[in-house]
């Protein structure tokens, strides 16, 4: 690819979004609104003189990876009487809309669409002191306008993997993009080989941020008393981040033979969504929005139809299951494994270090099929020391791999 095929790309990716939003899609339309005027909003920026930094995120999950270092930047800085600011921006709506209002950030946008024209005068009008690119943000224009502006870029919590563009033949255009780089901080060995193999030593292991980010959430972790009525004296498997294959599998559980309740939190909570596993799971299920004092202990099966909850369900469970292997990949597992629970999961969890690492040391476990669920509960019912055995494996593999966003801003204070 060359910079006109990107340009391109670039164009032909904004009028399929315009498309679609006509046609009334949702995501589509916030895409879009989202993004007016954004320029305007800009020139406030600069107001006075501190200093600023700039966190670039795809969407959630990535903005839970770059928020431990958003939070100790700005906490250190504070000690140090530093007056900084710092300025969010999100790729997709799933991230800005879920977080237009955090509080850790000053200002918080869409980015403005990688053109040549955008980047210039997004760079021109924010002009950063130094910033972060979470995970796998890569954009040619605003990565080489900052480096026409010696604008020190980091990358947080990095991966490489063989399958991705800058490996190929026909990568050279995307390879070009890292030469923009101040630094790479990766979340592991491989990726560490990988790009060194590319000619690139500016790079070290800083490890996996979200980390850090479950380990803080456990420090402040929120009682939530319906689902400890609901949990009271009984086995319950909290499903996380769940797809439509991951609720037909668990539709096979015996609940009320095996002592068993269910907890699901859908990826999407749409009422289409909500309806779907309500018809799925049968009579003995109720909503959240719609438990009481009263009821909820009589239900077998409790669907999370409120958001910002997950985080802290998992804590209730006996064991846990993170949704998405049976369909695009494995959601976030160390919620789960960070409160010395089992985990399971489908079987496309490779493109997840965390996952293989968990399952080699023994507290996580895929699954194909129901029966391949049942028979790991059936072994933990059985043998209790099995059970503890896995509890304590998750658990201590989170404590033992925090500190990834002390390294990052240690060593980037070091540059600036």
């Amino acid at each position: 690819m060359n910079l006109f095929l990107y340009n391109l790309f670039i164009s032909c990716y904004y009028a399929s979004i315009r498309v679609a939003a006509f046609f009334g899609n949702q995501k589509a339309k916030q895409w879009i609104g989202g993004r007016k005027n954004i320029f305007q909003k800009l020139i406030e920026l600069r107001a006075n003189n501190s200093e600023l930094i700039w966190f670039h995120c795809s969407s959630l999950g990535e903005f839970e990876q770059g928020r431990p270092v958003m939070e100790k930047l700005r906490m250190q800085n504070s000690s140090r009487n530093i007056g900084s600011r710092i300025v969010l921006t999100f790729f997709s709506p799933s991230g800005y809309e879920v977080r237009k209002n955090y509080s850790g950030a000053d200002f918080i946008f869409y980015l403005p669409l990688d053109t040549m024209q955008n980047a210039r005068r997004f760079i021109e009008l924010v002009n950063p002191d130094a910033v972060y690119f979470v995970k796998y943000e890569y954009w040619h224009h605003y990565f080489h306008s900052l480096k026409e502006k010696n604008i020190p870029l980091y990358i947080v919590s990095a991966i490489f993997r063989e399958d991705q563009v800058f490996f190929r033949w026909y990568g050279k255009f995307f390879r070009n993009m890292l030469k923009c780089v101040t630094h790479f901080f990766v979340q592991d060995e491989a990726s560490l080989k990988k790009i060194n193999a590319l000619g690139f030593n500016n790079a070290i292991v800083a490890g996996d941020t979200r980390f850090d980010r479950v380990s803080e959430i456990v420090n402040h972790q929120k009682e939530i008393p319906l689902i400890e009525k609901f949990a009271y004296r009984k086995r319950v498997i909290v499903a996380g981040s769940t797809w439509i294959e991951d609720e037909r599998l668990l539709t096979y559980l015996e609940l009320s033979t095996l002592n068993y309740k269910l907890v699901i939190a859908p990826h999407e909570i749409s009422e289409q969504r909500i309806s779907e596993i309500v018809k799925l799971l049968g009579t003995n299920t109720l909503r959240y929005s719609q438990a009481t004092e009263q009821n909820i202990s009589e239900a077998d099966v409790l669907i999370i139809d409120s958001i910002g909850m997950l985080s802290s369900l998992y804590k209730y469970g006996w064991v846990t299951y993170v949704g998405g292997g049976l369909s695009k990949g494995i959601h976030n597992i160390l919620e789960a494994a960070v409160y010395g629970k089992p985990v399971f999961f489908g079987p496309n969890f490779h493109k997840a270090a965390e996952a293989k690492a968990l399952i080699e040391k023994g507290g996580a476990f895929s699954v194909n099929n129901f029966n391949g669920l049942k028979s790991h509960l059936e072994k933990f019912l059985k043998d209790d020391s099995a059970y503890s055995s896995a509890c304590e494996v998750s658990r201590k593999f989170v404590a033992e791999n925090t500190g990834a966003a002390e390294k990052i801003i240690q060593f980037t204070q070091k540059i600036i």
